[in-house]
């Protein structure tokens, strides 16, 4: 049946140099508050930065006639399209130094559009960088070159209607520029959900999610968006075409998996069918400290390996679970929730505590929602569950607060099997922190955690905190990622688990491809790109 369109829409503004809403950044006063707690940060935090203060170029380029209506050159909007939200773009925006600003940005509202768009670009060598919500952690929405006459932003945001939904089926097609909450507000009336929601959620779209196989909240199962997807359609420059829609298929090389994970370096992902779920209306969930984070390990393990699967099975060792406010006592803690549309959940809770009691962990009460849910995330339980999700959401903004004082705070995540992960995570928090001590001078934290889990192996998660070099912050990080990177590739772990490769992850990602299917990676690039607009450096060059 055609589902209705959202009237979703807030009067809130989107910051555009920093992560999320304009009016949720740290004041003054609470950045002076963080800074002090880092050695070496700045007296005073440097000042928001401001469109008017930044060099825009003309526009390189004129759209024609018959497009003009589908773009626009206000410098504003050219420069929220410039940069993703890495620190590298938010310490850049801060020193002033974003990076090449996009001549246009256009809008397109349709297939047609869209395609109408990429021909003109391929014949005036523009290049395209398609944009979602513009959340990219990795260099993913930026142009680094001087290649091409211009560059366009292609923002999908105008295509942001559930066009179908088949309650039957219990699936959905969707355009791909709807952000989260615009998609779940579309699903809402008819019971169901998508259930993807990574901390991203409400600036990141589902054409973003499937272009960069985005990872979501769940801990365990459905961790990723490539796990929704019934079918996908794509505009690329040589055509436009769209994949059967399948429950699953052994005919040959999937074309789904082609696009998936593409980055707009193979076209334009415009619409998909997607998987969806009833809404959960039971959950519960508990925390657990352990004293020994090797022991925390272990539980989580068996978890993984049960067949309990918790939606959220999140580990902290001690200096993460202090920066969340999920412990102060030096404990690691593990947080552990479980939803269901049809059945209780407690039980499933309790045998989940069962485990981590028997390998040291201690406290738990869980804390239960038997009721009807209209929460779009897990309810919390205790008061670490209350800090953990609090921290969660409100963590980037920090971030952000911190880069004012000219530190360098930033994540990366990765994933491996199980028996290399202890290992890993100690040769991490050693070399990246000495990595980091040797760039700035100063001492620094690396703190993990766990966010996803699979019977096979886990994703940890890392986060780096220490004082920069005063107006160097860019190139401190690039010595600190590099070290991390080296870890990564020792220890044959992922450069990357959910945050895709974009620009700043390319080194690490050449190494971990076989060379054939670089290979012919760079055929389909040729085929499918012939004129090389569409987001060049992604993945290949």
């Amino acid at each position: 049946m055609p589902a209705s369109p959202s009237g979703h829409g807030t009067s809130r503004t989107r910051s555009w140099w920093g992560w999320g809403y304009a009016d949720a950044h740290p004041d003054d006063a609470e950045c002076v508050a963080m800074g002090a707690l880092l050695p070496g940060t700045l007296a005073r935090p440097l000042p928001t930065p401001r469109v008017a203060d930044l060099a825009i170029a003309r526009p390189g380029v004129t759209p024609p006639p018959a497009l003009a209506h589908l773009v626009t050159a206000d410098p504003d909007v050219r420069a929220a399209h410039a940069m993703g939200k890495a620190y590298r773009d938010i310490i850049r925006a801060l020193r002033g130094r974003p990076g090449r600003i996009p001549d246009l940005v256009a809008r397109p509202a349709d297939d047609g559009e869209v395609a109408d768009l990429l021909d003109w670009a391929g014949g005036q060598g523009v290049a395209v960088i398609p944009f979602g919500g513009g959340s990219s952690v990795v260099g993913g929405v930026e142009y680094r070159g001087d290649t091409h006459r211009a560059v366009l932003s292609l923002d999908l945001t105008s295509m942001d209607r559930v066009l179908e939904v088949d309650t039957v089926s219990r699936s959905a097609r969707i355009q791909a520029g709807a952000l989260g909450p615009v998609l779940e507000e579309q699903l809402r009336p008819h019971g169901l959900t998508l259930r993807h929601f990574p901390q991203s959620f409400e600036f990141s779209t589902l054409g973003g999610w499937l272009a960069t196989r985005a990872g979501g909240h769940y801990a365990t199962g459905h961790t990723h968006i490539d796990d929704f997807v019934q079918s996908l359609r794509v505009v690329t420059p040589a055509g436009s075409g769209t994949s059967w829609r399948l429950p699953a298929s052994g005919a040959g090389p999937s074309p789904d998996r082609l696009f998936l994970g593409s980055e707009g370096a193979l076209g334009v992902i415009t619409e998909a069918w997607m998987r969806l779920q009833e809404r959960p209306r039971h959950k519960a969930s508990a925390s657990v400290a352990f004293s020994d984070f090797q022991q925390a390990l272990e539980a989580v393990r068996t978890l993984a390996q049960s067949d309990l699967s918790p939606a959220n099975c999140r580990l902290f060792d001690p200096g993460e679970a202090l920066l969340s406010g999920a412990s102060r006592d030096g404990s690691s803690v593990l947080v552990l929730g479980f939803e269901s549309a049809t059945r209780r959940v407690d039980d499933r809770l309790v045998s989940a505590l069962e485990v981590a009691r028997a390998h040291g962990g201690r406290g738990g009460a869980p804390t239960a929602n038997g009721g009807d849910a209209s929460a779009d995330r897990a309810v919390p339980a205790d008061a670490a569950v209350r800090a953990w999700r609090s921290a969660f959401l409100r963590m980037p903004y920090l971030r952000d607060g911190l880069a004012r004082m000219g530190a360098v705070v930033e994540t990366f995540e990765t994933a491996a099997t199980w028996d290399r992960i202890p290992a890993l995570i100690d040769a991490v928090r050693t070399e990246v922190g000495s990595a980091a001590a040797k760039a700035t001078g100063h001492p620094a934290t690396v703190n993990c955690r766990l966010t996803h889990v699979y019977p096979d192996g886990a994703a940890p998660y890392f986060t780096v905190a220490v004082a920069g070099r005063p107006g160097d912050e860019v190139a401190v990080w690039d010595d600190i990622k590099a070290a991390a990177s080296d870890v990564l590739h020792r220890y044959r772990a992922s450069i990357t688990h959910h945050h895709a490769v974009g620009r700043d992850h390319r080194p690490g990602y050449d190494s971990q491809r076989p060379e054939p299917f670089a290979l012919a990676l760079r055929a389909a690039k040729e085929a499918l790109d012939p004129h090389r607009i569409l987001n060049p450096g992604v993945l290949i060059d």
